[in-house]
């Protein structure tokens, strides 16, 4: 059986931006919602939406009942394509460097999304201070388009979806001709602002996120597009695009000396603690108090103002509602545009996931020899067994003697399938 789930990004550049984390989200959205049309567009996704996230939600409580099993391997693939509207003048070489630039950025927002980025072994540590708090993956893949694009970029098959001053023009914040993308654009932005995004964006209008160019990616960067300190590990992508899958800022007021409570549950996220203003810099984990004792500010989150080098985590929370829009907007996409549209669903299952150390990992047909690895965050080794002889259709795997509660991953090689999946021990 294969599924097959889509999704499309386009990135575009060139940007300026300032000393402190400055998102332009609430300004972008106040001027879609002045837009009837655009109004109007919006409530009907957030109706779908609120149907959408009720179903993530039930399932998400038959899995913890034990009643729904956790499939090891579909995976939502999000094909890219990136824009450089500025780069018009580009010569062979500084395009090669952008296109690598998103190849880069892509890949942060893989690790990102799927909580696999090395920072996040920084988490076992902080969550002792954030109790009933789990880190959230997607299980999604970032893939930058190759096939099929619009007739008007000039792009063939087999080409990178990576445009050089062709495509949204003039500050344009969507392009019909890329609708059906997930489009971000990277541009000199004014006001000191690093990117901005709608709060549950719009592939079929060619809505984009838009970035600077100074806060896109990480390393060295290409001429004209330099990732600038502390906004230099791509993590203002992450930030924004989770605005375009309707996350919002866990915090209140953008102030960081603001201190009324009163109406600070914004994100409407139950596992992200009620914060009034928003945290900048790089403050130690716990060391700010949350709206309600004796809950603490979650400053590493992605959807909060930290630093890059000091945001690195989802909360289930935030996945469930991500999932919940990608779902909402997946008829959106184009499902033409990767060479390889296809991804295999695994023979076997993981589940409960999370739980409180012991899983199940269920096969579709009985599985004779088999081993199972289990790795922390460092990547030590914590588990290692060989299954031989089996007739068993469930084989239980029992880490309560070599596991705390934090994440891990489990891979599991059968002589067919070598898949990895995370596993969270609460």
């Amino acid at each position: 059986m294969k599924t097959k789930l889509f999704l499309l990004i386009a990135l575009v550049a060139q940007i300026g931006f300032g000393q402190q984390r400055t998102c332009g989200m609430e300004e972008h959205m106040n001027t879609i919602m002045f837009n009837p049309v655009l109004k109007k567009q919006y409530e009907e996704r957030q109706a779908r939406f609120q149907v959408e996230y009720q179903k993530i939600i039930e399932r998400e409580l038959a899995k913890r009942n034990g009643n729904v099993v956790d499939n090891a391997n579909v995976i939502i693939r999000i094909p890219v394509a990136v824009h450089y509207p500025s780069a018009g003048s580009a010569n062979a070489t500084l395009k090669a460097c952008l296109r690598n630039f998103a190849q880069n950025q892509v890949d942060i927002l893989n690790a990102d999304y799927n909580a696999t980025n090395a920072d996040i072994a920084l988490w076992n540590d902080a969550s002792v201070h954030y109790p009933g708090v789990n880190v959230g993956d997607l299980d999604i893949e970032f893939v930058i388009a190759t096939q099929n694009h619009p007739a008007s970029s000039g792009l063939v098959n087999g080409e990178m979806a990576v445009t050089f001053g062709t495509d949204f023009l003039l500050n344009a914040d969507s392009d019909l001709d890329w609708n059906g993308y997930m489009n971000f654009v990277v541009r000199n932005i004014s006001g000191g602002i690093l990117g901005y995004s709608p709060l549950g964006g719009s592939p079929a209008a060619g809505q984009t996120v838009v970035m600077d160019n100074n806060a896109f990616a990480s390393g060295a960067g290409c001429t004209g597009y330099v990732p600038g300190a502390p906004y230099n590990l791509g993590r203002t992508v992450t930030h924004e695009l989770g605005h375009f899958f309707n996350l919002n800022h866990i915090f209140k007021s953008a102030s960081s000396t603001a201190t009324n409570c009163g109406g600070a549950d914004s994100d409407g996220i139950a596992d992200t603690p009620k914060q009034a203003a928003a945290t900048y810099g790089c403050v130690a984990d716990g060391s700010i108090d949350a709206c309600i004792a004796p809950e603490k500010v979650l400053s590493m989150n992605y959807m909060d103002y930290s630093n890059d080098a000091c945001m690195y985590m989802f909360t289930v929370g935030q996945k469930n509602v991500a999932l919940a829009y990608i779902n909402t907007i997946l008829s959106e996409y184009k499902d033409n545009v990767l060479s390889t549209a296809s991804i295999e669903n695994s023979n076997f299952s993981i589940y409960p996931n999370p739980n409180k150390g012991i899983f199940n990992i269920e096969f579709k047909e009985v599985v004779t020899d088999f081993t199972v690895k289990i790795l922390d965050v460092t990547g030590k080794a914590i588990y290692d067994y060989e299954f031989s002889g089996n007739s068993d259709l469930i084989k239980e795997v029992n880490l309560n003697n070599v596991a705390s509660r934090g994440i891990y991953f489990m891979t599991i090689k059968t002589d067919k399938d070598v898949i990895t999946k995370k596993i969270v021990i609460e």
